[in-house]
């Protein structure tokens, strides 16, 4: 059973079937599916057209032919829409129905001059042609109807004009709605509607065509396969382009997805080594601890035993984690994780590179804990290379103050002012940045500034501090 419905205020429709499953053995895709009739008679591919034809026909113009779709207003969220005041982008969303209306006018002219027939007939053949353009904005096929219908009576109120069948009038009418509801549904519609109007044009040339010296069926026909040939055209580059929008959405979703996952492996791998060193101190201490003591007790010795035991337990499950969010080009690093103490080598580093950065630490400098300072060092880090990328010949300013509570960065840098052309990122960076600050419970804001440069604010939150070492 197939029905038909709504699929959208265009005038669209969405054929919605319902297949009944058969018992019989089905056919392959090289055999041709055949339907039984009641005598049992296989129907033949050309039956199988024809009704397929038909099928079409009563889904696009006669099924809820006057159907109420109303034409919906134009976005206006385009790049050159968006850059116009508010109160004229909300005047442009009826351009389309402005546009229908004064091709609706101009078509009245047209029948008002050109058609025959005395002033009560030219105006009432003008007023049907502008009722049938006008109804493309509510009822788009019902408006084909209605204008093929009109077209006999214009020639009817016609009298002594030699064009036929096709008056001025209706020619123009004809023509615009063929276009506009064209436009409003889709390719198939069209050219059922063409086809149609191409039978008609035919029918009243061979049967009523005798005593007109000129016909224009022939030239209405051209000229509106123009136009719906272009419609077309337009229908499948709008739809192409959705397709590869919705592509572009699902493809950078995709990504960043995946980019977050890189960064999380990135930091398990990076936070593996610094726990993994914990761990490992805390086997040999609990191994080492029994022997610092006279005679210990075999409660204490048991108690450093199981100490150790679990400790090395543990570092066998982080190896074991690690070698899961491994890559297979993976190489461990040879020398220890950064801290905040190895900053001035990195800004050295920067500096080199073409970037001037100035460094500012306040507050009493402490030590913390690694995997603060590894992340610390990382936004910096990250935060001092998207300086070189997207500001090249900027200077940059890393701020580090010790505060009651935790650690706070601040990186800023000023525009590009080189002649070094900005490269483009993937804003993998930010994300790591977040990461790493998510993970450590803290706050990040990365905005521009109001003089054009960039600037990363960080508070990293520190719950037990170590003591103080001193200034460095």
């Amino acid at each position: 059973m197939t029905t038909t419905a709504p699929a959208s205020a265009y005038g669209l429709y969405v054929t919605e079937t319902t297949q009944t499953q058969i018992q019989t053995p089905i056919p392959t895709q090289t055999q041709t599916q055949t339907a039984r009739q009641g005598g049992g008679r296989p129907r033949s591919p050309e039956f199988q057209l024809a009704m397929d034809a038909s099928r079409g026909l009563r889904q696009d113009l006669f099924q809820d032919a006057f159907a109420f779709r109303p034409l919906p207003r134009m976005r206006v969220d385009g790049p050159v829409t968006r850059l116009l005041p508010p109160r004229l982008r909300e005047r442009l969303t009826r351009l389309p129905h402005a546009l229908v209306v004064l091709a609706g006018v101009v078509t009245l002219l047209i029948s008002l001059a050109g058609n025959g027939g005395g002033d009560l007939a030219q105006f009432l053949t003008g007023l049907l042609a502008l009722g049938a353009i006008l109804l493309t904005l509510l009822r788009p096929v019902g408006a084909f109807w209605v204008s093929l219908a009109a077209t006999p009576v214009c020639a009817v109120f016609a009298e002594g004009s030699d064009d036929w069948p096709w008056q001025p009038g209706a020619f123009a009418t004809q023509l615009i709605v063929l276009t506009v509801v064209a436009m409003r549904t889709r390719p198939r519609t069209a050219a059922w509607m063409w086809v149609l109007t191409a039978a008609y044009g035919l029918f009243s040339e061979v049967f009523f065509g005798a005593n007109h010296y000129f016909t224009n069926t022939t030239p209405f026909l051209f000229v509106s396969a123009l136009a719906l040939l272009v419609v077309t055209v337009w229908h499948v580059r709008h739809d192409a382009v959705q397709k590869v929008t919705a592509q572009q959405t699902v493809t950078a979703h995709e990504r960043s997805k995946r980019t977050l996952l890189e960064e999380r492996t990135t930091i398990a791998r990076e936070l593996h080594d610094v726990v993994a060193h914990h761990m490992s101190v805390v086997a040999i201490q609990a191994e080492a601890a029994p022997y610092r003591v006279e005679n210990p007790p075999p409660e204490l010795e048991y108690a450093f035993k199981v100490i150790r035991e679990n400790a090395v337990i543990a570092l066998s499950e982080l190896r074991r984690v690690l070698g899961v969010v491994r890559a297979e080009d993976y190489e461990a690093p040879d020398a220890p994780q950064p801290r905040l103490a190895d900053l001035d080598r990195l800004l050295e580093n920067v500096r080199d590179a073409g970037l001037q950065v100035d460094r500012t630490v306040t507050g009493a400098v402490r030590e913390l804990p690694q995997g603060v300072e590894l992340s610390a060092y990382r936004i910096v880090q990250e935060a001092l290379s998207n300086s070189l990328r997207h500001a090249p010949g900027a200077a940059a300013k890393v701020e580090v103050s010790h505060v009651l509570g935790g650690l706070g960065l601040r990186i800023v840098n000023g525009p590009a002012t080189g002649l070094v052309k900005p490269s483009p990122g993937a804003g993998h960076g930010i994300t790591g940045m977040r990461e790493r600050v998510s993970m450590l419970d803290g706050e990040m804001t990365a905005e521009a500034t109001d003089d054009g440069g960039y600037e990363v604010t960080v508070f990293l939150p520190v719950t037990a501090a170590a003591p103080t070492e001193g200034q460095g």
